[in-house]
């Protein structure tokens, strides 16, 4: 599949904020980026690796406090679609690094707090029959609903509620997994199915050795989404980064098929 993306934004900032941004696809296994151009008038771009080396950050240097972008790309996913339940978790001490990490708390995702729940409901199963069970579940019990959550919203208040955006998807996701000892990372995406259209959230999940791209809001799936960047939670690959509060102006996030 290929993908067509065009984004564009305009902020106020402060004019003392040097905006960091993460909206670039990654260049990685299972997809291909075949054009990207990204556009900031005026302005002086340092990119640097992005968390976990996946994807990149970019700083945008310039004078004033009006932030103005564009960002095209167009990229081939030749990813499969992933089938959960013949794949196999590893052991604890068995994994890399950079899944053990995976395993932790975070701001968003307090996965300590879920450990019981996750034994209750899941623990009878294994590997990828639990990952899909989890991920079935929260796709089942939780409801998309725009508006419904904020900036500040953790995935003990989704689970609360019961209601979310895709943010929220993805963090009760990743807490969920991460209390059944299976590593799992936030990770930001464009896919073409996405509605109304604007960044996506997704998961990976390491099974069989790897990461496993999974959507629990069912707008997305491995074969159909490009891959941005990935983190612990939604802090770590936000979109636009600041020191101070900015006011939107207008944005825009298109992704259609080829």
């Amino acid at each position: 599949m290929e993908l067509q993306i065009a984004v564009t934004m305009a902020y106020h900032l402060d004019p003392a904020d040097v905006p960091l941004l993460t909206l670039e696809v990654a260049r990685m296994p299972g997809q291909r980026l075949l054009r990207g151009a990204l556009k900031v008038p005026k302005a002086k771009l340092k990119r640097m690796a992005g968390e976990g080396g996946l994807g990149k950050r970019v700083w945008a240097m310039f004078d004033g406090d009006r932030l103005d972008l564009r960002y095209d790309a167009e990229v081939q996913i030749s990813r499969p679609d992933v089938v959960l339940g013949p794949m196999a978790a590893m052991p604890i001490h068995s994994l890399p690094p950079e899944a053990l990490s995976a395993l932790r708390p975070s701001r968003f995702c307090p996965s300590d707090l879920f450990t019981d729940f996750a034994g209750q409901q899941f623990g009878h199963l294994a590997g990828g029959e639990k990952v899909a069970a989890i991920t079935d579940w929260v796709r089942a019990e939780i409801r998309y609903a725009a508006g419904s959550s904020d900036g500040g919203t953790t995935a003990i208040d989704t689970f609360l509620s019961r209601q979310g955006v895709c943010r929220d998807f993805t963090h009760l996701l990743c807490s969920l997994l991460r209390a059944a000892n299976i590593p799992a990372r936030y990770v930001s995406a464009y896919g073409p199915d996405v509605q109304p259209g604007d960044f996506h959230a997704a998961a990976q999940v390491w099974l069989d050795g790897g990461w496993q791209l999974l959507d629990a809001t069912g707008m997305g799936s491995a074969s159909g989404l490009a891959v941005i960047a990935a983190g612990r939670d939604a802090a770590d690959v936000a979109f636009l980064e600041t020191s101070h509060p900015v006011h939107l102006i207008a944005q825009s996030v298109s992704v259609a098929r080829i």
